[in-house]
């Protein structure tokens, strides 16, 4: 993705971070027998991602009718997460030449997906993502009829993918003066609650 300098971010565990806080992502390659240049399609999907390897890990499903993991297997696989994002008013600028902008937090991931086909592994998978997002249920998933939950299995397929390359940018209005970006900061800080993560993100990083 285009990225200036002062937008990008490269440390290891911000990246993860920004990737934790938004795991639903878009998968994006070609479906079966189409021409990867010419036909891309993007699958979303909430994942989890692991604090493993150079990169991170990541980890999914797909509902088993849905042919785009037929031609993902295998095939080196961009990641997008979309992060938080907000309108930026010119207005909160001291130099009255100035136009509107948008401020937003975004990784781009790549890496080879591997499937996950076994039940046992599938359903660990399952498990992971429902320890993230709804520890509660785990118990009734396991109190689930044996023969549901195998049907259930049998209605996806899994995927890791173990990230190689990954890129992030934060664009937090860094290229303005300091008085612009106090005034973007305020007005994130009591905009939408995308606005405030992004407020939140720019005191972190001192922008």
């Amino acid at each position: 993705m285009y990225s200036p300098g002062f937008n990008q971010v490269t440390d290891r565990a911000l990246l993860l971070e920004a990737m934790q806080q938004n795991t639903f992502a878009l998968l994006v390659g070609p479906l079966p027998g189409a021409d990867p240049a010419v036909n891309p399609v993007a699958s979303h999907l909430p994942l989890v991602v692991r604090n493993e390897g150079p990169h991170g890990l990541l980890e999914g499903h797909f509902a088993k009718a849905n042919r785009h993991w037929q031609a993902l297997a295998g095939r080196e696989t961009l990641v997008v997460f979309p992060g938080p994002h907000g309108y930026v008013s010119p207005a909160l600028y001291t130099e009255a030449l100035s136009v509107p902008t948008w401020n937003y937090i975004a990784v781009h991931a790549w890496g080879a997906l591997e499937l996950v086909e076994d039940e046992a592994a599938k359903d660990t998978l399952l498990k992971n993502l429902i320890a993230l997002h709804e520890p509660a249920y785990s118990d009734r998933w396991r109190a689930l009829p044996e023969n549901f939950r195998r049907t259930m299995l049998a209605g996806i397929v899994g995927f890791r993918i173990p990230i190689v390359r990954i890129e992030g940018k934060f664009k937090l209005s860094q290229n303005r003066n300091p008085a612009d970006r106090a005034n973007v900061h305020a007005a994130h800080a009591a905009g939408t609650p995308d606005e405030q993560e992004l407020a939140a993100w720019m005191q972190r990083l001192g922008v």
